[in-house]
């Protein structure tokens, strides 16, 4: 996620990266595991069947898991970080996560055959964060129960969300740069990377700072505000989309990079013929947007509340996602007049005959399997097939990616996780084209 909103980012800092020769040494471990598995998933032929689904010529249903609860899957030590340092840790962290991925659960996933070094930026966000009273079950968990405080009541309130501004911290883009290459080298290449994978939904934010209750209640009751503020919410992303793009932030996701809820972005249509190589434009890349809120709203109501305003950010792009854990069964045909939409999110609340009658074979069904089948104890692995398999018996001639995310808890069980990837995969190869 680009923003959070329970806080503002602190601005970076920018000071040359000392690492004492011990981290060196588990980033030197962890870099060379990376790189081999970058060097096989480079020849595996993954990145043409991503292209193929996202280029609607689906060879089998992919398969991708996402959003973990990684503190329930260590094995063995294999997440436990030992860098002292804290910028090393965090690098760290992200690599044990990757190689640990692609060893216990990797399904249609591709590690790059380079480690990326993200270009440093801060942005001011929205000049609003929310305001919750928490009742957390698990520490260890960033999953849990919040109550938001109102922070939007009046039409005048609208003023607190503010436009974005976005600083370069070049001098703290080059230290890591310098640090990465010292470390790697010889093992890896590193390569700078911009901004990709915008998570753009702005009804995620407003319900916090709105009330849930009270944001459905005023659609029909203050309609005026509501438009009124979610153009200001698209004022903000399409101001700070620009300054992307003005201060050359922005990089390719048409490649291993997570598009909108789903799978990755491999496609043929992008970047454009006319890309500039040097300076990725927004209409090279994928879009995305939802309203996750929606689920009881009218199509009617969706189109004039979130799409219709949308289309002034999904326009920019090349080609979009739609959706998120919003049932989109009953509204494919709203979703229809996005023009440049290549791929729907169909959660585990759609009902899947319609799902598979609005979408066909003209979009990219991004299938949500429900991560509740990790909740019992033993996983049932008959249970977690049978619904994979009715899915997919309905959705032949379809063009499907199974997506296993928003998984709160695997119950401390990771070998479950395992297993339904495994059962996944063999469905997918069973049920190729």
């Amino acid at each position: 996620m680009l923003h959070d909103p329970s806080h503002i980012q602190p601005v970076p800092v920018e000071e040359e990266i000392i690492l004492s020769g011990s981290d060196k040494d588990v980033l030197r471990r962890l870099g060379a595991e990376y790189a081999e598995y970058g060097a096989a998933d480079a020849g595996g032929g993954k990145a043409e069947l991503w292209r193929d689904l996202n280029d609607l010529k689906a060879k089998r249903p992919m398969v991708w898991i996402n959003e973990i609860p990684w503190h329930e899957m260590d094995v063995d030590g294999e997440l436990v970080p030992a860098c002292s340092h804290p910028w090393a840790r965090e690098l760290e962290t992200t690599l044990r996560k990757t190689v640990y991925q692609r060893k216990h659960m990797p399904a249609d996933m591709i590690v790059s055959p380079y480690i990326e070094c993200p270009k440093v930026f801060h942005s001011t966000d929205f000049g609003i964060v929310e305001k919750t009273t928490d009742a957390i079950t698990d520490a260890d968990s960033d999953i849990y129960s919040r109550h938001f405080e109102i922070q939007i009541r009046e039409p005048e309130d609208i003023e607190k969300i503010q436009r974005p501004r976005i600083t370069y911290m070049e001098k703290a883009t080059e230290y890591r740069y310098a640090a990465m290459r010292d470390i790697f080298d010889g093992i890896a290449e590193v390569r700078l990377v911009g901004q990709s994978h915008i998570w753009y939904t702005p009804w995620d934010y407003l319900v916090r700072w709105w009330g849930i209750q009270e944001a459905l209640m005023d659609l029909v009751m203050r309609a005026d505000m509501v438009h009124a503020a979610y153009e200001r919410m698209v004022d903000a992303w399409m101001a700070e989309l620009d300054q992307f793009d003005e201060l050359n932030l922005l990089s390719l996701d048409a490649n291993n990079t997570r598009i909108g809820s789903g799978g990755y972005g491999y496609v043929s249509e992008l970047p454009k013929d006319d890309a500039d190589m040097d300076h990725i434009r927004p209409h090279d890349m994928w879009g995305c947007s939802n309203a996750q809120i929606f689920s009881t709203v009218s199509p009617e109501m969706h189109w004039e509340f979130a799409v219709e305003h949308d289309l002034r950010w999904l326009e920019r792009f090349g080609l979009t996602y739609y959706g998120c854990c919003e049932p989109l069964d009953k509204k494919i045909d709203i979703l229809r007049r996005i023009p440049n939409l290549r791929k729907i999110s169909v959660s585990p609340w759609c009902d899947t005959a319609s799902a598979v009658e609005g979408i066909g074979d003209s979009y990219v069904m991004s299938r949500k399997p429900n991560p509740a089948i990790f909740v019992t104890d033993p996983f049932d692995e008959a249970e977690a097939e049978r619904q994979l398999r009715e899915f997919l018996d309905a959705a032949k001639g379809c063009h499907v990616e199974l997506i296993m995310k928003d998984i709160s808890t695997v119950g401390y069980r990771p070998e479950n996780l395992w297993k339904w990837e495994r059962i996944a995969m063999n469905l997918a190869e069973e049920y190729a084209a």
